[in-house]
């Protein structure tokens, strides 16, 4: 997830993520800065839950699958995140799918009161940690550390507990052919079982999962009640989508 890093800290992240083994003099040559300013940065990525430091080394704290897709899309992914906050009301129940997109609305919930997010996906942690507007349950499961999130019978059954207003869930890719897609089968058992107990199904899906296909289906297209998505979704597959009854945000 993006937590507002400096240029400086995304690019020791990448050096981080290809080698895990690096000094901090070999760092600081490779950034051209100081060793001072390379230990300050590792701390502070520490105290974001970004870095974990075993041993007098630093490695990142999230699967390397997860940090290659941190990096696609990003700002579609932040203005697709933000409208997506912006359904959301003080006092709402709502259910958040894993994935690096969905993950990132929770960053902009600050300033709203009394949210109930219920999720399998760990990734929301840090936002939920410091915006006291969050109430945060989290399923029960088995964790997968490539898609960041707990899956399994305890999850699937987890989610019957709950009745929420809004869920908002991510994709490998869609197509009106085949509907939305997962990467996991576990993750797609899941998500149909979450968004039986949902009022609104939203897609949040950047432009470049359209016809693209994941590995396990999830449910047709019919299913969502709107999908949002960036400003580089061509026309064609605007109307495609529109055609089909489809409520389409672009942002």
């Amino acid at each position: 997830m993006d937590l507002m890093l400096s240029e400086r800290e995304k690019r020791l992240l990448d050096i981080l993520s290809e080698d895990a083994g690096p000094s901090i003099t070999e760092i600081s040559e490779q950034l051209g800065v100081s060793a001072a300013t390379i230990r300050n940065d590792l701390n502070a990525l520490t105290e974001k839950g970004i870095i974990i430091r075993i041993r007098g080394k630093s490695i990142p704290a999230f699967h390397p699958d997860i940090l290659a897709r941190q990096k696609q899309n990003i700002e579609a992914k932040k203005r697709i995140a933000r409208a997506a906050a912006g359904m959301i009301q003080n006092g709402d129940t709502v259910f958040i799918d894993s994935g690096t997109t969905v993950a990132l609305v929770p960053r902009y919930l600050l300033g709203k009161r009394d949210v109930h997010l219920v999720t399998y996906s760990t990734m929301v942690l840090p936002y939920a940690r410091i915006n006291p507007g969050i109430r945060l349950t989290i399923v029960g499961g088995e964790f997968r550390p490539a898609i960041d999130c707990l899956v399994g019978k305890f999850a699937v059954e987890g989610f019957s507990n709950f009745h929420v207003r809004l869920a908002f869930i991510g994709t490998t890719g869609f197509s009106i052919a085949e509907g939305i897609t997962n990467m996991l089968l576990e993750s797609a058992e899941v998500i149909r079982r979450m968004c039986d107990y949902a009022e609104r199904i939203i897609l949040l899906a950047d432009s470049s999962k359209y016809d693209r296909l994941g590995f396990a289906k999830v449910f047709p297209l019919g299913r969502i009640s709107e999908i949002i998505t960036d400003k580089e979704m061509s026309q064609q597959a605007l109307e495609s989508l529109r055609g089909q009854g489809l409520e389409v945000t672009v942002v």
